[in-house]
């Protein structure tokens, strides 16, 4: 095997695969990139039986072949060197040489007849435009839970229906929720896909104009696929059945405050400095201001007001988690934020508070992003 390839294309490519790889891999097969040369070019990827990464690029292929190599090593040795083609191939002692202007690396090749098949996908598929789909895996994907004692709730829920793509993550204490155009079959179409993918696949094709979306396979092996131009990502999909969230979002949004989205983010981040860890944040939401009083270890104390517009309702005292009050007002794509009070039939359950875009004091957003925090009890 020997080709040579662009410097800044190979290192681009080589990048892209090893991205979704675990940083220790129990089997080290699987920390290998698979390198393919062949007629239509250069096709490397890597697959570690959850996730796969695959594209292909072009190169001028002198004897055809693969290869397997360590890819995390191959991904940090093309990222350093300099500025000329890059020239490989495999010696007669079966070592893989890697060679751009002076520098010359030499490698140790992997079995390739050990590496596991890179999954195929054929099944129900669409196209949804990549700067929306790519923004709305960033107002949802950090909602799910980071702790695996639940898998279900590790993943994103991605439902088709119609001509609508809804994605929603859930970590029982909060639910974020966003719709993107779908252009395709509109059969409903569910799959649970593990957050850490698809938000790779967001930061990876945002900028890709469109991304074709397939669900395929049955049983233990189903799988999804992100494919954009030259690249593709699939992942095997999260068995169990997600909660039914959708539910717990109110219809009726009347009472509600508007406040200035970076405002109310600076306030919240210096009066949570004090305060004791996992502590709530305390929010009194009045006629013209959102008062923050926090109190903490060492008699700290500190508060601070922000101007709000308060509609539909009474002055609201609630505790919420700073922390992913802020993560959610990092989600808000607009100037200002609504928070609307929601109302509940049980009397000792604290209702939550629903989190969505608003362009301006009067006019609401014009996404669909959702996100509904359930408020924590205040010490008195």
């Amino acid at each position: 095997m020997k080709f040579q390839v662009n410097r800044d294309v190979f290192s681009e490519a080589v990048s892209f695969v090893v991205k979704l790889l675990p940083q220790r891999n129990p089997q080290p097969i699987l920390a290998g990139v698979l390198i393919e040369a062949g007629e239509d070019g250069l096709t490397l990827s890597a697959f570690d039986y959850e996730a796969s990464a695959r594209t292909t690029i072009e190169a001028s292929i002198d004897e055809p072949g693969t290869i397997l190599v360590h890819g995390r090593l191959l991904s940090d040795i093309a990222s350093r060197l300099p500025n000329a083609p890059i020239d490989i191939a495999v010696e007669d002692d079966g070592g893989i040489t890697v060679r751009c202007g002076s520098a010359r690396f030499t490698l140790a090749a992997m079995p390739v007849e050990e590496y596991p098949s890179i999954p195929e996908v054929s099944g129900t598929s669409g196209v949804v435009p990549a700067d929306e789909f790519s923004t709305a895996i960033a107002q949802v994907g950090f909602a799910a839970s980071r702790d695996d004692v639940t898998p279900v709730l590790t993943g994103v829920q991605l439902e088709v229906s119609g001509h609508q793509l809804s994605l929603v993550a859930t970590d029982r204490y909060r639910v974020s929720l966003r719709d993107v155009p779908w252009d395709g079959e509109s059969s409903e179409q569910s799959a649970l896909v593990p957050a850490r993918t698809l938000q790779e696949v967001g930061k990876t094709f945002g900028n890709a104009g469109t991304i074709q979306i397939s669900f395929s396979g049955a049983g233990d092996r189903e799988i999804i696929a992100f494919t954009a131009g030259n690249k593709t990502v699939t992942s095997l999909l999260i068995k169990g059945n997600f909660p039914p969230v959708r539910r717990l979002f109110p219809e009726q949004t009347e009472h509600h405050a508007v406040v200035s989205t970076a405002e109310l983010s600076e306030a919240v981040r210096r009066v949570a400095l004090v305060l004791d860890r996992s502590a709530p944040l305390r929010f009194t939401f009045g006629p013209d201001s959102v008062t923050m009083d926090a109190s903490g270890s060492e008699q700290a104390r500190a508060s601070e007001s922000v101007d709000a517009h308060l509609i539909g309702g009474d002055e609201v005292t609630l505790g919420l988690n700073p922390q992913y009050l802020l993560e959610a007002l990092s989600a808000v794509k607009s100037e200002f934020v609504r928070v609307t009070f929601t109302s509940s039939d049980n009397a000792n359950k604290l209702s939550p508070v629903l989190v969505t875009s608003q362009t301006s004091v009067e006019q609401a957003g014009l996404d669909s992003f959702k996100y509904l925090l359930q408020p924590n009890l205040l010490l008195r």
